[in-house]
């Protein structure tokens, strides 16, 4: 492989590893790449993709068992607007944190594919690749989770590793004889894990998750060198994207938190020109729980993640509900806290992240209004009032209108917006899934309320019944992905506040969550109420407003009504 590629994989090798004497290692890669390249069977991907994404996330045995019974609700998914899918892991696991602890890279959990424990390696891999094929004859793309940062303590190297201080396969993890490295490190997993380091024999091995999950040592070459033949393999079989799980922890530093480091930023750039040399516009998705200004680092000058969630923002948009206040949202949003990204680059929106409501990067005093306001239930509290574990329906106490709402703005804000599964159909807490796994795994782990098996006939049975809340949500949501569909101001357009004077309350007019989105020819308003009380717009901006109802079609005629919790999207005329 002699290239520009080439060159800027060696440039940051040898900024990664200054010391490093051995560079056959490198060598090998590069010669592997070159022919990874030129045996794809796959066109590049379309440039910027993704911007134009509607996103459904699923965990494949919770959503209909099998990828066989996922494939069976692939032309429902398209119907409904979906079109790319992000599978919630699915490699292999001793499912001790819902597959994030990977015990193999490149072997697919057995069961997910319908087949028997013992069935070959090849056999998965080839049934994982005829999945793919019926997901992108529909127009659906598929990224996947992959946690770069650890493995399963069941993984072959780290079943080596713990072997002895002599096994090649120790310093593929972090080991110490006493806890007194890294002390500056948070813990992630309050009320779950005491230490970052968990003893083994005479010896302690370092884990910023739970301690069946030890850290990655990315000091010992060798390690990322074995991760960027990973994610080869995955784009040989077809796959569209990465979610690169819990990045900011992947390079350690003594004296430091171990989060966001320099190194981690080279190693995410060689990541990235791997992927660029083999298939470009293969998504890398940073999965970074971090301020906006620390995730815009993610994104490098172009060379390292195409895309980032906005943490923050979301509960921001539960606070601006709760409050009935428009200025939470204004202020995440402002480039002060929200940078400007760059023309590649890209922001991934939830309501929900699939774990919980987090509640990690916001300020004391919003942590206790968030929590206050939306744990109804001192069981859903996770992490010591750092999250909250539930479903959107229970956090907006299933009012129909309050989900519809908060859709509208996550569907609108910039962004690529993402379905959690079981979102569209008003899906409630599973309380029996939650105690089975608190008892089969020995944590109470709350998250567990969040995930748990689609019902599907019960949920037949809800969607005939048009007065059920099932019904009213997706029918809600169905109709918004339909509208939306097509509309690239949504996903690429640029975004201004709009003012509004309510008529005989000028002191409501924070009570919308106005604004602008524009693209090219497109100007579309969006009026989001998020008052309990209906409301009557008189002006926009100080302006007449001029334009169509983007749902009925109707010219917009002023004085606008806005319903309790309604919201309007306003196709503007020129």
């Amino acid at each position: 492989m002699k290239s520009a590629a080439s060159d800027i994989i060696r440039g940051l090798w040898n900024e990664l590893y200054p010391d490093a004497t051995d560079a056959s290692g490198l060598d090998i890669l590069l010669a592997e790449l070159s022919h990874a390249r030129n045996a794809l069977a796959f066109e590049p991907q379309p440039e910027g993709w993704y911007k134009d994404a509607v996103v459904y996330a699923l965990y494949v045995d919770f959503f209909n068992n099998t990828f066989d019974g996922l494939v069976e609700k692939l032309d429902q998914l398209q119907e409904l607007g979906v079109n790319c899918l992000w599978l919630l892991p699915i490699l292999d696991s001793p499912m001790r944190d819902a597959g994030f602890d990977i015990r193999d890279y490149r072997n697919i959990r057995a069961g997910l594919l319908g087949l028997p424990a013992d069935t070959p390696v090849e056999v998965k891999q080839r049934a994982f690749r005829d999945f793919l094929k019926m997901a992108h004859n529909r127009g659906i793309k598929v990224i996947f989770d992959i946690a770069m940062n650890h493995t399963s303590e069941e993984h072959p190297w780290f079943t080596e590793s713990r072997k002895s201080p002599d096994n090649p396969y120790r310093d593929y993890y972090i080991w110490n004889k006493d806890t007194n490295k890294y002390k500056e490190t948070r813990l992630l997993f309050k009320g779950m894990c005491p230490s970052n380091w968990e003893k083994d024999g005479e010896w302690y091995y370092f884990h910023r998750f739970f301690e069946f999950q030890p850290d990655l040592n990315y000091r010992n070459p060798e390690v990322l060198i074995e991760v960027c033949r990973i994610l080869v393999f995955w784009l040989s079989q077809g796959l569209d994207g990465f979610r690169a799980d819990a990045i900011p922890y992947i390079w350690k530093e003594d004296g430091t938190n171990c989060e966001n480091l320099p190194k981690t930023h080279t190693i995410i750039k060689i990541f990235r020109a791997v992927l660029d040399y083999v298939r470009p516009n293969t998504l890398l998705l940073a999965e970074a729980c971090q301020p906006p200004a620390e995730v815009v680092r993610y994104f490098g000058n172009g060379d390292e993640c195409h895309a980032g969630y906005h943490f923050p923002l979301m509960p921001m948009i539960f606070k601006s509900l709760a409050t009935g206040d428009a200025t939470p949202v204004h202020h995440v949003l402002h480039p002060s806290i929200t940078p400007e990204i760059g023309i590649d680059n890209q922001w991934f929106m939830f309501l929900r992240l699939h774990d919980e409501l987090t509640l990690e990067m916001v300020t004391p005093e919003d942590r206790a209004l968030i929590h206050g306001h939306y744990c109804k239930d001192p069981r859903w509290d996770f992490r010591v009032g750092e999250g909250i574990s539930a479903r959107l329906s229970e956090l907006l106490d299933r009012d129909y209108r309050k989900i519809g709402l908060a859709y509208s703005i996550m569907l609108t804000l910039p962004g690529t917006p993402i379905i959690y599964y079981g979102d569209e159909f008003a899906r409630l807490n599973d309380e029996a899934f939650y105690a089975l796994y608190k008892k089969e795994t020995g944590k109470d782990d709350t998250r567990y309320f969040v995930r748990g098996p689609m019902q599907w006939k019960k949920i037949e049975s809800e969607l005939a019944d048009k007065e059920s809340l099932t019904f009213k949500v997706n029918s809600l949501i169905r109709e918004q992905l339909k509208v939306r569909r097509g509309v690239q101001a949504f996903g690429r357009g640029s975004l201004n506040w709009a003012t509004v004077n309510v008529s005989d309350a000028p002191e409501a007019g924070n009570q919308v969550l106005s604004y602008i989105r524009s693209y090219g020819k497109e100007r579309i308003l969006v009026l989001n109420n998020l008052a309990g009380s209906s409301l009557t717009i008189d002006q926009i901006n100080a302006e007449k407003l001029k334009g169509h109802d983007m749902f009925s079609g109707d010219e917009i005629e002023m004085p606008l009504a806005l319903e309790p919790y309604g919201f309007r999207w306003i196709r503007m005329d020129a």
